[in-house]
């Protein structure tokens, strides 16, 4: 056999096979590879938008802890305001209650002072009584006695 056939034939059955396979297998395998191409660019697609959408989520999460940051703040100032007017208010009342008390004790030791006052005075008009009705008792002049004793009782 002649290497110049041999390789005329094999030229000729590979082009034979160069010419089947683009005819059957490459419009598949063309298809294919279009096919996986849309995939994998749908996947990247689709990829790049989840990490748009986490670095969007991201940034709201991180604005809605400062929001939320904010308003714990404010709540809690808001609530030591307000346990100060509690405090304060107490205060007020507590010191209302003990100028009323202060005033009730004020006006209770005035009347047992009057009250002293006036058994104290009774306790001098006896004994100017049993004064008088002893000095009565010796003279006989009842009448101005008894003037006396009046004045006297009134001085008292």
């Amino acid at each position: 056999m002649n290497i110049t056939a041999t390789i005329i034939g094999q030229v000729v059955w590979f082009l034979l096979f160069i010419w089947f396979v683009m005819k059957l297998v490459w419009p598949y395998l063309q298809r294919v590879i279009a096919e996986r191409q849309k995939i994998v660019a749908d996947g990247l697609a689709a990829a790049e938008q989840g990490k748009l959408t986490l670095e969007l989520s991201s940034k709201k999460a991180g604005e809605q802890m400062k929001e939320a940051t904010v308003r714990a703040a404010e709540r809690i100032s808001s609530a030591e305001q307000r346990a100060a007017q509690i405090i304060e208010d107490a205060k007020a009342a507590a010191k209302e209650e003990s100028s009323r008390e202060k005033a009730a004790a004020k006006a209770e030791i005035e009347q047992q002072y009057a009250r002293a006052r006036e058994a104290l005075r009774e306790q001098v008009a006896a004994l100017a009584v049993a004064g008088a009705e002893k000095i009565l008792r010796r003279e006989v002049n009842a009448q101005a006695h008894a003037e006396m004793l009046g004045q006297l009782k009134g001085e008292l």
